[in-house]
């Protein structure tokens, strides 16, 4: 009776050897990049301990690439990846991806015709992976990565959950620094201008005003709600000022929304930095434009398209990264001066 061939060792037993992900280890013997040399030294030892040899026909289907990645924006209008933000992102992507020779594919995801192209674009397989911008509540997108073969990276947290892979700013520590330079400048009335209830970053940047107010002993109760845009900014400072006349202090959660309350605050008579002094969020271009120029909060956004970029071509080739936040600081200038001594 003849012996049987002995068995051959599989991928699955060589990552385990290695302490690696199977994934790791296919990147390893197919000779990717953006493996870190630990990983790598791990999976080559284990190769040659339990004398595993590829298969042929795998090895082709593990190495084969679409070349081509997708950044999902959740919006449903085109006029909106003018905005700024939307656009420093897709710099940032764009400069990335610029020397990989990896396309980028653009889709608008909010509606439900976005949403069902970027599911034929996944099920069709053109992907090696997704992108996703600005996801609102209980947007399918949020809960993408649980459901897809790709990988999924997030620019910036979705609602209530924390995805494997995402590249945020420091948000809450940024809304903290603005509460309390205003505090330190000898505001006592200090109200907010907050972003949409159903993102995580507004919900984020309103945590840390209330913070900064309570360690201050002051009512962090002085509040309204805009959509990050310019007009509900000057809605909602309108709104305050019929509420609490009183108040010399506003933190507005993004540049556009404090640019819309100095509009709103001029319409009023109210003369700023000296009756009412306020600082917002991103450090876009507006606020080096307005009149006076805005105190606000820089938050990187380039390099946040940059990194996710850099993550997901990484986690491609076989790396598993940790979710990355970026710092944030305070740019002073004319609508919340700082006291000098």
């Amino acid at each position: 009776m003849e012996t049987p061939p002995p068995r051959r060792p599989t991928l699955a037993e060589v990552a385990e050897r290695a302490g690696v992900s199977r994934s790791a280890a296919s990147r390893v013997i197919n000779n990717a990049q953006y493996v870190s040399g630990a990983k790598r030294k791990a999976v080559e030892r284990a190769v040659r301990e339990l004398g595993y040899v590829p298969n042929p026909t795998a090895r082709a289907l593990a190495t084969r690439k679409v070349g081509a990645v997708v950044l999902a924006v959740s919006h449903d209008d085109p006029a909106a990846l003018a905005d700024p933000f939307y656009v420093q992102v897709m710099v940032g992507v764009s400069g990335a991806l610029e020397k990989s020779e990896v396309e980028l594919m653009l889709v608008l995801a909010d509606s439900q015709q976005g949403q069902k192209r970027l599911q034929r674009v996944l099920r069709s397989g053109r992907t090696d992976g997704v992108m996703i911008v600005a996801v609102r509540g209980d947007d399918l997108l949020s809960r993408l990565g649980g459901h897809t073969d790709v990988p999924v990276v997030y620019c910036g947290r979705p609602l209530g959950t924390e995805p494997r892979w995402y590249v945020d700013a420091d948000n809450r520590g940024g809304a903290r620094l603005a509460t309390e330079h205003l505090i330190k400048a000898g505001r006592r009335h200090v109200a907010t201008i907050t972003g949409p209830s159903d993102t995580e970053v507004a919900v984020v940047r309103h945590s840390g005003f209330r913070e900064a107010m309570a360690v201050a002993g002051m009512d962090p109760g002085m509040a309204e709600a805009g959509d990050f845009s310019e007009e509900s900014g000057a809605a909602a400072m309108t709104r305050l000022l019929a509420r609490y006349p009183h108040l010399d202090g506003v933190f507005a959660a993004s540049d556009n929304m404090a640019a819309g309350a100095l509009r709103a605050l001029k319409a009023h008579g109210r003369s700023v930095p000296a009756d009412v002094a306020i600082v917002g969020f991103d450090d876009l271009m507006i606020a080096r434009h307005t009149d006076p120029a805005l105190t606000t909060v820089h938050q990187p956004i380039r390099q946040l398209g940059h990194e996710m970029a850099r993550m997901l071509l990484g986690i491609i080739d076989g790396e598993d990264p940790s979710p990355l936040i970026l710092p944030t600081r305070l740019v002073v200038r004319g609508s919340a001066p700082a006291i000098v001594d």
